[in-house]
C-alpha cells in the first residue's frame, strides 16, 4: 500500500488535513446538542374520549368500536390496542418499523375526523396524541402553598407559563393538577319540578340563546356593511336572564330556577409535594438542543418569577433532567478520561514514552473526528453516543499499537526511519484495513435493528463506525509520519514490562505452542468441548434482557376498587406519603391522585382521569444501590397486603415500553369467561417464585345504577331516548351545553349540573322531567326505574379483539426469562375453551419484535466479514481459522457474566456482537503474518511459531488497551453497561490467549501445504 509513504512525503497536507477534522470535532463538541437520552419518534399515536357517566359497555360500544374500526383501515399497523373503563375510551396505535411518523399521524386524525360524527354529541371531550421522546419533560415545578387558593395557584402558574414559553430552545410549557373553571348552572330540581320545566328545556334554551349567526352584509350606497347578530352571552347576567319557559302569562328565566356562578370543575386531580397542596408547571426542549442552554435560560426566568411572588407561595424543582444529564455526562466523561489514562499506561510501561506518545496521539483525534461526523449525522452528546465512543476507545489504539510495533522493528533492523515507518506500516497496512472492516461489519446489524429500540440504541454503533474508520485513516498517515519523526528504539532491557513479556513468550508461550502443534487434533477437540460446555452455563446466568434504570428515583402506583371515588384513593396515597416521610433519603414525595405523575422518562406514559388511581413519584437525596433497593424491598413488604387497595413499587427501566416485564394476554368474546380464565391465570402468576405486583383488571367487580328504561311507555308518550340519556347525565354529572367568552377572550364552559351539596341522591331521579315530543314534561319516573346492577370495570381490547392482560414485575433476586418460562409452561398446561387463547406480550414479546430482523442481518455481517477476509487470504480455510476466535471469545464472555453475577441482558448482547468484529483482528493479524513468512520461504510449523511469538506482544497489548479502555465503564457503568463490559473484557481476554494457541493448531490442520497457502501468501 503506498498510502503511508505519500502521506509522509506529502506531510504538509496530511497535517492540513488532520488540523481541518480536528477542528470540525472541536466545534461539533462545543455546540453538538446534549439530553439523557437519544430523541427518538415512533410511529404511533393515542385518542382519548372522556364520556362522564358512560359504563365500560357503553364506551366500547359507542366509542372504541366505531374509532378502532376506522383506524383498522390504515396501512402498516403493528398493534392496535383499546381500552374502555367508566367515562374513558383509549385507542393506541403502533405502525412497524420504518414508516414516516408525520404520514402515519396525519392518516390517524383523518380517520378519527371521519367517524366523529358518528360518536355521541355529548361526550367531554376528545384529545388526539403524537408519540415522541420529545413530550418527554426536562423539568418539572411545583409552585406549593397551604393557605392560598386554585385560583390563586392557578394564576401564578400561568404567568410562569406565559414567561417560560418566551425562553429560548422551549417546545411546549404546561400546567397539571389546576382544575379549569366553568360557568356553571346549578339547577333546583324542585323549582324545575314546580313549574314543570324539564332538563331538556333548559338546556335547549341556553343553547338556543347562545347563538352567533352571522347576518350576512347589507350595501347601502357606495360601501357593504356586514351585520352582526347579538346572540352571544356577554356577561352572567346575560346568562341568568335566559328565558327559559314562557306560558299562562308567566315568565320563567333561569335565574329562577338555577344558580349561575363561576367555578372550578369538579376535582379529577389532587396534587401535593412533601404534603403541601401544589400545581405542576412542566417544560419540554426542542429536538436537537442543549439541555443546559435551555435549563439556563428556564431558570433565569424563574428566579425573576420567584421574586414576584408572595411569601405563602413557594417554588421547588421536583424534578430536574439537566442534573440528570450532568451526572450522567460527567460519569461517562470519567471514564473515558480514566480509561484514556489506563490505555496510556499499558502502551507507554510496554513501547516506551515516544511510541506512547506517538499511539496516544491518535486517542483524541479519532474521538474528535467521530465526534464531528456524529453531529453532521444528527445526533447529539447523550447516553448511546457517549457509550460508543467508551467503547471505540479501547479498540481505535488497536491499529496505532500494530503499525508502531511494526515500526519499531523494522528500525531494529536497521531502517532509516523514514523506511521503517513507510514499509513498516505498508507491511500490516492490509491486515489493519481488514481487521477495521471486521469490527465495522460487526456493528452493522446494531443499526438495523427494528421498532423504536433500534432507533433508540443506533447512534451507538455509529459512534463506534465513525470512530474507527478515523482510527484506520490516523493510523496509515498520521502515525507514521509522526513515527518518521520522532520514533527511537529504546533497548528493551530498559523496559521491564517488555523484558518479562519477551522472556515469557520465550518460555511458556513457545512450550504451549510447540505442544499444541504436536497434538493438534487434541488441542481442537478440548476447545470444541470447553465451548459446548460453556453453553450449560447459559441457563444458570439467565436473561434479563432491559436492565433498571438505577436512577435515584421511583414511582408507586395506587389502584384501588373499581367504583371507590377520588377521597377514598387520596386517603391511601396519604397513608403512603407517611411513610416514605419515614425514610431520611427521601427528598420529595410528589403525590398524583385521580392521574399520572407528568412524563419524565422516556418509556413511562403518565394515566389520566382515575378515581381509582393515583401516582407517587419519588425523588432521593442521592442514589446508592443497595440503599435503593432496601427501601424499595421495605416499602413492598409493608404494603404487599395493603387493604382495600393494590399498591405496587416500580422503578424505571431501560427499554421500549411495555406493560409489564411479564405479560400474558388472554384473547376471546365473551368477558364472563375471561374473566373466569383471568382468575385462573392471575393464580399460576401468583404461585410462580420472582412475580410481584401481579395485576389483572378483572379480578374485582363494580356495581352501577342502572336506569331501565320502559321503551314501550316511553314511545306512547312520545319521549325520545336520547333525551331521557341527556337529562340523566345533565342532572347527575354535569354536561357541557355551550361555551362563554367573556370580554377578556377567555372561554369557559357552560356546565349544567345538580349543585354538589344536593348530587348523587338517589331520589333525585323522581324530580327530574323530561320533554316530550309535543312539549310537556313528563316525569322521569313515569318512563324509567333504577336498579342496581353488576358491570365490568375495564374492557380492553388487542387487534380489535377483546382481551385481558395479565401482568407481572419480577423480582431483584429472579431473571425475567425464568420467571417467564415457568408461567408459560403453566398456561400451555390450561385447557382454553373453543375460541380462547392466550399470547405473550411484555419483555418477552418487545424482545422479539426488536431483535426479529438481527438474526438475518448477523448473518449477512458474518457473510460479509468472511468475503472480507476471502479477498484478503484468496482462500476459503483461513477466512475459517480466522472465525474460530468467535466461539472462543463466547467462552470467556459467558464466565465473565457468571463470575460478576449479571444476567445476559440487552447490552450483553451488544457486547457480543461487538465481539464478532473484535476478536477476529488478532486471528488476522496472526494468519497475515505467518503467510508473509511462508511467502519468504519457511516451513508451516515454522512459519507459525515465529508469526506467534512475533505478534504475541501487539496482540496482547491491543487486548489490554482494549480492556483499560472499557474497565471503568463496566465497573462503574450500573446493570446498563456493566454486561456489556464484561462479556467483551471476558471474551476478549480469553479468546486472545486462546487464539494464539487454537489458530496456529488450526492453521496447520487446515492449510494446505502447496495450495492455497502458497495462492494465499502470493
Amino acid at each position: 500500500m503506498r498510502l503511508p509513504r505519500l502521506a509522509i512525503q506529502n506531510h504538509q497536507f496530511t497535517l492540513v488535513l488532520v488540523a481541518l477534522l480536528f477542528t470540525l470535532g472541536v466545534v461539533s463538541f462545543l455546540t453538538m446538542p446534549r439530553s439523557e437520552d437519544p430523541s427518538v419518534q415512533p410511529a404511533g399515536a393515542s385518542v382519548f374520549v372522556i364520556y362522564p357517566g358512560a359504563t365500560p359497555a357503553d364506551i366500547e360500544e359507542l366509542i372504541v368500536d366505531p374509532l378502532e374500526t376506522a383506524i383498522n383501515e390504515i396501512e402498516d399497523i403493528n398493534r392496535l390496542n383499546g381500552s374502555a373503563e367508566d367515562g374513558i375510551g383509549i385507542i393506541g396505535v403502533e405502525f412497524t418499523s420504518g414508516n414516516d411518523p408525520d404520514e402515519k399521524y396525519s392518516e390517524f386524525v383523518q380517520k378519527v375526523n371521519s367517524v366523529r360524527n358518528q360518536l355521541p354529541d355529548d361526550i367531554f371531550s376528545i384529545e388526539l396524541l403524537k408519540w415522541s421522546i420529545a413530550d418527554v419533560n426536562i423539568l418539572q415545578i411545583a409552585l406549593l402553598s397551604e393557605s392560598e387558593s386554585y385560583a390563586r395557584l392557578e394564576e401564578e402558574a400561568d404567568n410562569l407559563k406565559r414567561k417560560l414559553e418566551k425562553a429560548p430552545g422551549v417546545r411546549r410549557v404546561e400546567t397539571h393538577a389546576i382544575p379549569q373553571q366553568e360557568v356553571r348552572i346549578a339547577v333546583k330540581l324542585e323549582k324545575m319540578a314546580a313549574f314543570k320545566i324539564s332538563l331538556n328545556q333548559l338546556m335547549g334554551a341556553l343553547q338556543a340563546a347562545n347563538q352567533n349567526i352571522p347576518g350576512g352584509f347589507l350595501d347601502i350606497d357606495t360601501k357593504r356593511y356586514n351585520i352582526q347578530t347579538s346572540g352571544s352571552y356577554e356577561s352572567l347576567n346575560d346568562i341568568k336572564n335566559t328565558i327559559v319557559h314562557a306560558g299562562n302569562g308567566k315568565i320563567v328565566y333561569l335565574k329562577d330556577v338555577a344558580d349561575v356562578f363561576f367555578a372550578h370543575e369538579e376535582t379529577k386531580y389532587l396534587a401535593r409535594v412533601n404534603d403541601v397542596p401544589a400545581v405542576f408547571v412542566t417544560v419540554q426542549q426542542k429536538d436537537k438542543t442543549n439541555i443546559f442552554s435551555v435549563m439556563q435560560e428556564v431558570k433565569a426566568q424563574i428566579d425573576k418569577f420567584k421574586e414576584e411572588l408572595p411569601p405563602t407561595i413557594s417554588v421547588e424543582y421536583v424534578f430536574d433532567q439537566s442534573v440528570s444529564v450532568a451526572n450522567r455526562l460527567n460519569t461517562f466523561f470519567g471514564n473515558l478520561l480514566q480509561g484514556l489514562v489506563l490505555v496510556g499506561l499499558v502502551v507507554f510501561v510496554a513501547v516506551g514514552y515516544r511510541a506512547a506518545g506517538i499511539v496516544i496521539m491518535v486517542i483524541p483525534f479519532s474521538l474528535l473526528f467521530g465526534i464531528g461526523f456524529i453531529d453532521l449525522s444528527g445526533y447529539g452528546l447523550q447516553q448511546m453516543t457517549i457509550a460508543g465512543l467508551v467503547i471505540a476507545l479501547g479498540l481505535l489504539v488497536d491499529n496505532a499499537i500494530v503499525v508502531t510495533e511494526n515500526i519499531a522493528r523494522f528500525m531494529r533492523l536497521g531502517y532509516s526511519r523514514f523506511e521503517a515507518a513507510a514499509q513498516g506500516t505498508s507491511q500490516v497496512a492490509w491486515a489493519i484495513v481488514s481487521a477495521t472492516v471486521t469490527t465495522v461489519l460487526a456493528f452493522v446489524p446494531m443499526m438495523m435493528m427494528g421498532n423504536v429500540t433500534g432507533d433508540f440504541i443506533r447512534s451507538m454503533p455509529l459512534t463506534v463506525i465513525y470512530t474507527l474508520m478515523a482510527s484506520l485513516f490516523l493510523s496509515l498517515t498520521f502515525t507514521p509520519y509522526l513515527s518518521s519523526k520522532f520514533l527511537n528504539v529504546e533497548k528493551s532491557s530498559k523496559r521491564r514490562l517488555r523484558q518479562w513479556m519477551n522472556k515469557f513468550v520465550e518460555t511458556h508461550y513457545r512450550r504451549t505452542l510447540d505442544r499444541a502443534l504436536n497434538k493438534p487434533v487434541f488441542f481442537v477437540v478440548l476447545a470444541v468441548v470447553v465451548f459446548l460446555s460453556s453453553f450449560a452455563l447459559f441457563p444458570i446466568i439467565g436473561v434479563s434482557f432491559f436492565p433498571k434504570a438505577e436512577k435515584p428515583q421511583f414511582i408507586i402506583d395506587i389502584t384501588t376498587p373499581s367504583g371507590t371515588n377520588l377521597a377514598e384513593t387520596d386517603r391511601v396515597a396519604q397513608d403512603v406519603e407517611r411513610a416514605l416521610g419515614e425514610f431520611d433519603n427521601v427528598r420529595y414525595v410528589v403525590a398524583n391522585v385521580g392521574h399520572g405523575n407528568p412524563r419524565i422518562y422516556y418509556n413511562v406514559f403518565p394515566q389520566r382521569d382515575r378515581a381509582t388511581y393515583a401516582q407517587i413519584f419519588v425523588q432521593l437525596q442521592e442514589f446508592e444501590l443497595k440503599d435503593f433497593y432496601d427501601t424499595l424491598h421495605a416499602l413492598r413488604e409493608r404494603f404487599a397486603d395493603y387493604p382495600g387497595a393494590k399498591i405496587e413499587v416500580k422503578e424505571f427501566e431501560q427499554g421500549p415500553h411495555v406493560e409489564a416485564p411479564i405479560a400474558i394476554r388472554l384473547l376471546g368474546d365473551n368477558l364472563e369467561v375471561l374473566e373466569t380464565i383471568s382468575r385462573e391465570v392471575e393464580d399460576m402468576f401468583l404461585s410462580t417464585p420472582g412475580t410481584i405486583n401481579v395485576n389483572n383488571p378483572l379480578s374485582t367487580s363494580k356495581t352501577d345504577l342502572y336506569v331501565k328504561i320502559n321503551r314501550e311507555k316511553a314511545g306512547m308518550l312520545g319521549v325520545p331516548l336520547v333525551e331521557i340519556d341527556k337529562a340523566i347525565r345533565a342532572g347527575m354529572s354535569g354536561l357541557t351545553i355551550s361555551r362563554y367568552r367573556d370580554p377578556e377572550g377567555e372561554e369557559f364552559d357552560i356546565v349544567v349540573r345538580l349543585p354538589y351539596k344536593d348530587k348523587a341522591r338517589l331520589e333525585d331521579f323522581s324530580k327530574i322531567y323530561i320533554t316530550s315530543m309535543t312539549g310537556a314534561a313528563i316525569p322521569l319516573k313515569s318512563v324509567a326505574a333504577i336498579e342496581f346492577k353488576a358491570t365490568q370495570k375495564q374492557i380492553d381490547h388487542y387487534n380489535m379483539e377483546r382481551t385481558v392482560i395479565i401482568t407481572s414485575d419480577v423480582a431483584d433476586d429472579f431473571s425475567v426469562d425464568g420467571v417467564t418460562r415457568e408461567i408459560v409452561a403453566k398456561v400451555d398446561g390450561y385447557d382454553f375453551p373453543k375460541g380462547y387463547r392466550y399470547s405473550i406480550g411484555g419483555e418477552l414479546e418487545s424482545r422479539e419484535e426488536s431483535f426479529g430482523g438481527m438474526l438475518q442481518a448477523i448473518i449477512v455481517a458474518l457473510i460479509g466479514i468472511f468475503a472480507v477476509l476471502v479477498l484478503q487470504f484468496k482462500s476459503y480455510n483461513q477466512p475459517l481459522i480466522v472465525f474460530s476466535a468467535i466461539p472462543l471469545a463466547f467462552i470467556g464472555s459467558v464466565l465473565a457474566l457468571l463470575i460478576t453475577g449479571h444476567s445476559f441482558s440487552f447490552t450483553a448482547f451488544i457486547g457480543l456482537t461487538s465481539l464478532v468484529g473484535i476478536v477476529v483482528n488478532n486471528s488476522i493479524i496472526l494468519v497475515d503474518y505467518t503467510n508473509q513468512l511462508r511467502a519468504e520461504g519457511k516451513d508451516v510449523v515454522s512459519a507459525l511459531k515465529e508469526a506467534g511469538e512475533t505478534r504475541f506482544i501487539p496482540i496482547v497489548l491491543t487486548t489490554a488497551t482494549t480492556v483499560g479502555g472499557l474497565l471503568p465503564l463496566t465497573l462503574i457503568g450500573g446493570s446498563l453497561f456493566a454486561p456489556m463490559g464484561w462479556t467483551i473484557i471476558g471474551g476478549l481476554m480469553v479468546s486472545t490467549f486462546l487464539t494464539l494457541v487454537i489458530v496456529p493448531v488450526l492453521y496447520k490442520l487446515l492449510t494446505k501445504v502447496n495450495g492455497e497457502a502458497k495462492a494465499a501468501a502470493a
